[in-house]
């Protein structure tokens, strides 16, 4: 069974030209100020529908709409369309605002064609951005599902010009919805050497990607990550994926992304009830993945590099029991107290070989990592923890600008002490006071201390139960966002 990738709304900008709003089929919309001022194309349709455009405007639900709010006007005398959509946006909307009216006609459009008639209003690059990251369903597994239609055509000034300020952004919504696709497919179609296949597929991209198997694994030293996987029938793997846009010879950003494609717990088994959601334990390598596709096509003036360990975590014969000692590539050795504390014995190898061979610039890694910072911190913010707070500030600069929810955590010797082992050099939990802290703490031991780093427990965003402002329920694609702006402001050459 195979997955065609989610395809993205069709976006583009043109001209504004009124003649063409009383034939256009589909949906038509509209952008009105919030007390109901309207411009030339505003005032057309108000024309065409015979006042009903400004009834609307001068209505209480008008004017209790937020900035990015929409109604609708049903079947408009006087017009082709279907509907005409009825945007509260001022002329000069914030970024957030501009994102949140594209989502809101996203959200109405279903399959319609969409003419936007605009006109000067700013951030329209964004409006179209917000459109298209919202215009997003999984589908591939429904027999009646019905194939993507309809395109979206935004009227403005400078069309050319927006179009140039959108084409970064649809990178990035192209990244977001490579994200997406994989943290929703199944275990029985996203297996390790599937999820490899398709990081192998964006050499088309401009990336260099390998792939790196059990016997190289076993090699390097890596029995920490090997061990998760070896109760699995598919085989454990590590892609690295190499983006080299920037200056020959220049350190890269390392992205470091823990991919299990289906965690059961092994031996330490999880509760039968919600286990399918464990689908998604591969986000932060999703995420990883959906980062170096909106660098690569982008064309990112920056060095970085991605990295994924890929495992399924299962209870078999030949499983990692608890109480078992496993030695890593730094040559630490842990005891596994938990085996359904796993992603900590991926991340930890992948981290190690990474500054061994890339020797970055800084490091950021990405996990599904424990149910403790749900706890802490709902499905609002990814918990943040870092050594630098350099890179760090940056990163919840970007996160901020982004509108991607982030939220500094600590970190601290107390936290440290609690992975002490009586038989091996530590334990791979720390008990459940500050579960997820001491799962950072143990991350950290294998940072080098001229290693800027920073961990990213996105186990509460990387899929939610209900919509968020950019995405439906599920899959998220949070982080790609935030980390390609982090990519744009720190660490891209002029």
């Amino acid at each position: 069974m195979t997955s065609q990738p989610t395809p993205m709304t069709q976006v583009s900008f043109e001209a504004l030209d009124i003649s063409a709003l009383a034939t256009a089929t589909g949906r038509v919309a509209v952008v009105l100020e919030a007390d109901g001022t309207m411009d030339a194309a505003g005032r057309r349709i108000n024309k065409l529908t015979r006042g009903a455009l400004a009834r609307l405007a001068a209505g209480k639900d008008f004017a209790d709409l937020k900035q990015g709010g929409l109604m609708t006007l049903a079947m408009p005398a006087g017009m082709a369309a279907d509907a005409v959509d009825v945007l509260c946006l001022s002329r000069r909307p914030s970024v957030q605002d501009a994102r949140k009216a594209g989502a809101a006609l996203a959200k109405v459009r279903g399959t319609a064609d969409m003419l936007v008639a605009a006109g000067s209003t700013r951030h329209l690059a964004d409006l179209g951005f917000g459109l298209a990251m919202r215009d997003y369903g999984f589908n591939a597994h429904k027999s009646n599902a019905k194939p993507a239609e309809g395109a979206v055509r935004i009227m403005c000034g400078k069309p050319d010009e927006v179009q140039a300020e959108a084409a970064p952004l649809m990178a990035v919504a192209e990244g977001a919805f490579f994200t997406r696709d994989l943290v929703n497919e199944p275990a029985n179609v996203l297996t390790t050497t599937e999820f490899a296949n398709r990081l192998q597929a964006m050499k088309d991209l401009g990336l260099t990607v390998e792939v790196l198997d059990e016997e190289q694994l076993a090699s390097l030293g890596m029995g920490s990550l090997l061990c998760v996987g070896q109760g699995s029938e598919s085989p454990s793997k590590v892609v690295v994926m190499q983006w080299n846009g920037g200056a020959e010879g220049d350190a890269p950003l390392a992205l470091i992304g823990k991919g299990v494609v289906f965690d059961t717990g092994g031996i330490s088994l999880k509760p039968a009830a919600g286990m399918e959601d464990m689908t998604m334990d591969m986000g932060g390598a999703g995420v990883v993945a959906g980062v170096m596709r909106t660098l690569a096509r982008r064309k990112a003036k920056a060095n970085v590099v991605g990295l994924v360990g890929l495992v399924e975590n299962m209870p078999s014969g030949n499983a990692v029991r608890p109480g078992d000692v496993v030695t890593s590539m730094k040559g630490d050795t842990i005891e596994v107290i938990n085996t359904d504390a796993e992603g900590r014995l991926v991340l930890c190898d992948v981290m190690w070989y990474a500054q061994e061979r890339f020797k970055p610039a800084g490091m950021i890694d990405l996990a599904t990592l424990t149910g403790a910072i749900i706890i802490g911190l709902g499905h609002e913010n990814a918990g943040v923890f870092s050594n630098d707070d350099t890179l760090c500030n940056a990163f919840l600069k970007a996160a901020k600008t982004e509108n991607e929810g982030a939220w500094r955590m600590p970190l601290g010797q107390a936290y440290d002490d609690q992975l002490k082992s009586r038989i091996a050099d530590m334990k791979n939990v720390g008990g459940r006071p500050g579960g997820s802290i001491t799962a950072a703490q143990f991350l950290k031991r294998f940072v080098k201390d001229e290693t800027p780093w920073i961990h990213l427990d996105i186990a509460g965003v990387a899929s939610v139960t209900a919509e968020t402002a950019l995405a439906p329920k599920g899959a998220t694609g949070w982080g790609v966002a935030a980390l390609n702006r982090l990519v744009a402001d720190k660490f891209e050459s002029e």
